[in-house]
């Protein structure tokens, strides 16, 4: 289908000869599939490197699948659309393997495009869906998956675009806008997930009240949402608002001990300690609502701002670089909510409450509330879309 370019163009998993075909929704021998990858990557010794694949492996076992067909099955005539092109982010190096999972577990085939840059987690993943993909029970679907890398060959992309009934963008605003210029065929849909912004509300109370263990477990989930993507994931918080009337010792206890964690289980990069330096001086100099920083040994630096501002999602850091907002009541921050956010994590409010806060505000963001921990946590319903509804299409018979 695409010899002209093969050279340019690194085939990592499948080749040039691409299914168009489709399956029904959560297809039995793409469920078995699925399981089948999940036992293969724990089983893997290279993944006790990399614990964002081994949450991946968790999140495709095959208990897992089954749970996802029995709550999004349903009694309507599904089929896939046909063939998805994927295109993926370049900051985090498992996405690509989710959106391939969403396109399959919806009888897709996919074309997927991961990042440029070399990650040893795409190495594994493809490594073990060529291994799985050679058992004769799989020859079925085998075509069903093209797994490339390739940087700035508009050519190549258009050519996708040409024929895809479907399209996942991952990748921002920028590449959003710039697959746009490409034409699709005309029933073709684009799904696209732009640049968002998530944030963490932490009950100051609360956070106080529990026990050493729930603590403890707490600061490893905080961990989880952060440190395992260097906060580089849309849904990972970049701002923490705190409530409550003891922000003070919450805040201090919180960041102190979640220091040592990270200073056992974190290898920050060269790269990434000079960024986050350069980026605090910059803010101390420029950013006017800078009220103060605190700085945990290299791994931790936190900004208090005096007040939130209109495109408060434009304050962002990364590599554990975090801005705080102290607040009496939640209700003030509503009017800085704008659709850029996306992910809104929590602890020690109650979700009633939250529910409560969104609807009474009318708030014009936020797609998600999950509490801290789960921020990471990846589904069908993912940034205010459906994708299963979405991926698929219904046959009505009368």
């Amino acid at each position: 289908m695409f010899e002209k370019q093969k050279k340019e163009i690194k085939y990592l998993v499948g080749d040039e000869n691409i299914s168009t075909k489709f399956l029904t929704p959560f297809h039995e021998i793409i469920c078995d599939f699925l399981g089948k990858v999940s036992e293969e990557i724990l089983n893997d010794r290279r993944t006790d490197k990399f614990p964002d694949v081994k949450t991946l492996a968790f999140w495709c076992r095959k208990k897992n699948i089954l749970n996802l067909k029995k709550k999004f099955s349903s009694k309507e005539l599904r089929f896939g659309l046909g063939l998805i092109f994927h295109v993926t982010p370049s900051n985090v190096p498992t996405n690509f393997a989710y959106s391939l999972i969403f396109g399959l577990l919806t009888g897709n085939s996919n074309i997927v495009k991961v990042p440029s840059k070399n990650f040893p987690q795409i190495d594994i993943i493809c490594a073990v869906l060529k291994k799985v993909l050679k058992f004769k029970k799989y020859l079925k679907i085998k075509k069903m998956i093209t797994i490339i890398k390739y940087s700035k060959n508009d050519e190549f992309s258009k050519k996708i675009s040409s024929i895809s009934d479907a399209r996942l963008i991952w990748g921002g605003d920028e590449t959003i806008n710039k697959f746009k210029e490409f034409r699709t065929p005309e029933r073709s849909k684009d799904i696209t997930f732009s640049d968002r912004y998530s944030f963490s509300i932490i009950n100051s109370e609360n956070l106080l009240k529990i026990n050493k263990f729930e603590f403890n477990l707490l600061l490893q989930r905080f961990y989880n949402d952060t440190f395992l993507v260097d906060q580089n994931a849309c849904s990972s918080p970049r701002l923490i608002v705190w409530t409550g009337k003891k922000i003070k010792q919450a805040k201090l206890k919180f960041w102190k001990k979640l220091n040592e964690v990270v200073s056992k289980k974190y290898d920050l990069p060269e790269v990434g300690a000079m960024d986050k330096f350069s980026h605090l001086c910059k803010d101390a100099i420029k950013n006017k609502n800078f009220k103060e920083f605190k700085t945990f040994s290299s791994n931790i630096y936190t900004i208090q701002l005096k007040d939130l501002e209109e495109n408060s999602d434009n304050i962002k850091g990364k590599w554990g670089f975090f801005y705080e907002f102290h607040v009496n009541k939640l209700d003030y921050i509503s009017k800085f909510i704008n659709k850029k956010y996306q992910t809104l994590s929590y602890y020690g409010e109650k979700k009633e409450n939250l529910k409560k806060f969104i609807i009474r505000n009318n708030i014009t963001g936020i797609d998600r509330v999950v509490p801290i921990g789960q921020a990471l946590e990846i589904g069908f319903y993912w940034d205010g879309y459906d994708l299963n509804s979405a991926l698929s299409r219904i046959i009505e018979i009368k």
